[in-house]
């Protein structure tokens, strides 16, 4: 298939792990992702850890990591700019022409990566991991995800697999389209979506936290629900218009009524449903005011045109070259290339 990814030895492998406050999962972590890449891609292969404003030990943990094996390069972000921020600026960084995307907790397990590497060879440039089931996770949980991506399909365009997350295999040609665009308010799985290409899935089962506690509370997940929804979808922009005719016909009715009742001298009741009918309408009016809100919020954003994220260091032991020498050197080029604006 013209420009496939074509697997073999020689390619180069990049694994890009978003890291925030996981220094007890951090050896185990590289242990197992390292074990994997060297069975598979004996030395062709890097593993990005993007320190995204970690108050842990976890960047002091990826820096001696990285000094001592040249594989691992350390990314750390001048603060915390959220999970989504942190794995584009991985993303940006790697080289690899096959890109191996993975949370830091272990849920997923890296050693499905042979299996998802075969399924690419058929001819996919997306493998994403479809849950099965998930292990360690709360009931309401579980609801609130299963409703999220069953509603979120009904509202968007495009196909956006159920019950998946950010892990998953993609080509080279899928991360070169997909640093192209430019947005602030990422819903990274949604945007892989959209760009096309052959995508299949991959079921697999969840397994529990090795450690910690989860760092998406109910207050990120409806964050992260708000920015995958208004990303994809203007569905809640029409469900405004469509309800504010609806209530423009009701309003119409009950002024008629009004009417109706004064010119027939029939004795108009007091207060109290007048009073309810002036608070409902109120309410939805700030309802479908917030709806909007949020919209042009978001759009005022994106017309800074600020850089999506700054990167502080770059840690990557380039073997018989003095440590500083090429961190300093890849920092000069990506103050001027990574830390980017978005595109006007």
């Amino acid at each position: 298939m013209d420009g496939m990814v074509a697997i073999n030895q020689r390619l180069r492998l990049s694994v890009v792990i978003p890291i925030y406050n996981e220094e007890a999962c951090l050896d185990a972590l590289l242990q197992r992702v390292s074990a994997v890449c060297r069975a598979h891609f004996s030395t062709s292969y890097e593993i990005i850890l993007v320190n995204d404003g970690s108050s842990d030990a976890s960047w002091s943990m990826i820096a001696t990591a990285a000094d001592r094996d040249q594989h691992i390069v350390g990314v750390n972000l001048s603060r915390n700019h959220g999970h989504q921020l942190a794995l584009s600026s991985g993303l940006e960084v790697s080289t690899g022409e096959i890109i191996f995307i993975l949370d830091a907790d272990l849920q997923d397990p890296p050693e499905l990566l042979p299996h998802m590497l075969a399924k690419m060879q058929e001819g996919y440039d997306v493998v994403y991991g479809q849950r099965i089931s998930r292990a360690g996770e709360s009931r309401f949980k579980l609801l609130t995800a299963r409703l999220f991506y069953r509603v979120l399909q009904r509202m968007v365009d495009i196909s956006i697999p159920r019950d998946t997350g950010d892990f998953r295999l993609i080509s080279r040609r899928v991360l070169d389209h997909l640093n192209t665009m430019p947005e602030r308010f990422r819903f990274i799985r949604g945007m892989i979506s959209w760009i096309g290409f052959p995508q299949t899935a991959f079921p697999y089962h969840r397994d529990s936290r090795l450690a910690g506690t989860t760092h998406y509370p109910l207050r990120k997940m409806i964050s992260f629900a708000l920015d995958a929804v208004t990303s994809f979808s203007i569905l809640p922009l029409r469900f405004a218009s469509h309800l504010g005719v609806m209530l423009g016909i009701t309003g119409l009715a009950s002024l008629g009524w009004v009417g109706w009742s004064y010119i027939s001298a029939g004795a108009i009741a007091g207060w109290t449903s007048l009073a309810a009918l002036i608070l409902i309408m109120g309410s939805i009016q700030l309802m479908l005011l917030g709806i909007f809100g949020e919209y042009l919020g978001r759009m005022y954003m994106e017309t800074k045109q600020r850089p999506l994220f700054f990167i502080q260091e770059i840690r990557r032991n380039v073997a018989g070259m003095p440590e500083e020498n090429p961190v300093h050197r890849m920092n000069e080029h990506l103050r001027r290339e990574i830390s980017r604006k978005p595109a006007a």
